[in-house]
Formats: C-alpha cells, sequence, structure tokens
C-alpha cells in the first residue's frame, strides 16, 4: 500500500505481517474459526483461506513450522492495533513532582513543604527535592546534605529514597519515590 505525502513522493508502507501468496514456508500449523489446527501444506492451508474467502496470515514466523491463521486481514489488523492501544493506556506514567529548598530554608518552610511532598507522595507521585545554591552559599554544601537528609528521613513512612543526595552543578538532588499501596 502506497500512501503520498504531501511532498509529492510515495512512501511505502511496510506490512507487519506475511499474508496469502507472501508466506515462504512450505508447510504450516494452521488455526482459526471453524478450523482443523494442524499441520498443512502451504497451498492447502491458502485453498481453506480462499473457500471462506478470508487471508491466511503468519502470526509466529519462527515457530517450527510458521503458525497462520485464517482471518480476515483487516480486522485482524484492528485488533492488534487495538491491543497495542490498551497496553499503552495500562502503562502507568511516572508523575515527578519538585519541591525546591534554599541552603538556609526555615523550619516553618521545611514543615510546609513537607506537607507537600506527603500529599504527592500519597497521591502516587515521585518527589524531586533539592537544594539550589546561589552564588555563595555554594560552601554551605553540609546544609544541604543534612536538610535533604532530615527530608528523607521525615518522608520514610511514605516513600523510599531512590537516589541518595548528589550534588549537580549548583543544585542538590534527592529522589523519592512512594511506597507500594499495602493490601
Amino acid at each position: 500500500m502506497a500512501l503520498r505525502p504531501p511532498s509529492g513522493r510515495f512512501r511505502v508502507v511496510e506490512e507487519p505481517y506475511k499474508i496469502n501468496e507472501r508466506i515462504t514456508a512450505k508447510e504450516v500449523r494452521l488455526v482459526g474459526e471453524n478450523i482443523e489446527a494442524g499441520v498443512v501444506d502451504i497451498n492447502t492451508a491458502r485453498a481453506i483461506a480462499k473457500t471462506q474467502n478470508l487471508d491466511l496470515v503468519e502470526i509466529a514466523p519462527t515457530a517450527v513450522p510458521p503458525v497462520c491463521k485464517v482471518v480476515d486481514y483487516s480486522k485482524f489488523k484492528y485488533e492488534q492495533k487495538k491491543k497495542q492501544k490498551e497496553i499503552k493506556a495500562k502503562a502507568q506514567k511516572v508523575v515527578i513532582k519538585e519541591i525546591r529548598f534554599g541552603p538556609n530554608t526555615d523550619d516553618h518552610d521545611f514543615e510546609f513543604k513537607l506537607k507537600h511532598a506527603i500529599n504527592f507522595l500519597k497521591e502516587g507521585s515521585k518527589v524531586k527535592a533539592y537544594v539550589h545554591f546561589v552564588g555563595r552559599t555554594i560552601v554551605f554544601k553540609e546544609r544541604g546534605v543534612n536538610l535533604l537528609n532530615k527530608f528523607s528521613e521525615a518522608l520514610t513512612e511514605y516513600g523510599k529514597v531512590e537516589m541518595e543526595p548528589k550534588l549537580e552543578g549548583k543544585r542538590m538532588t534527592i529522589i523519592l519515590a512512594p511506597l507500594p499501596p499495602k493490601k
């Protein structure tokens, strides 16, 4: 099947499965609805598919012998796309929430940001907390380490440390992941 892109040149779309005459195996394992499953000659399999006005689709080319299914190819492709979309929808998307501290963060600000972090972890998001060093405050690295360690200790019942405090440029970062739900 060739589609015409806006540029005017043709683009050939590669089919993901071999069908009918494109199947090169001499024998195939035949499956499908209203069909007796078993190993048959390729010409017999094509004839069976043709009598039912369906296509012969190679669904497992690496098997010995290859597995072919008698099915309507366009319907088969639609079902495969639908399955892929379902798998993609079920895949969990990781959300990372960021919380910024300064090396001289006050206790009140710390508690306020801690409450936000607890809420983020409860809703299943990861928390990336960092201490941003501006100008000469970079000399207070140990304050940043202490602050992030205190932060992770306060969140031990809500999340676990995924990445220990690490200095990257002017930022010292720690990542916390939510704990799995208790059953």
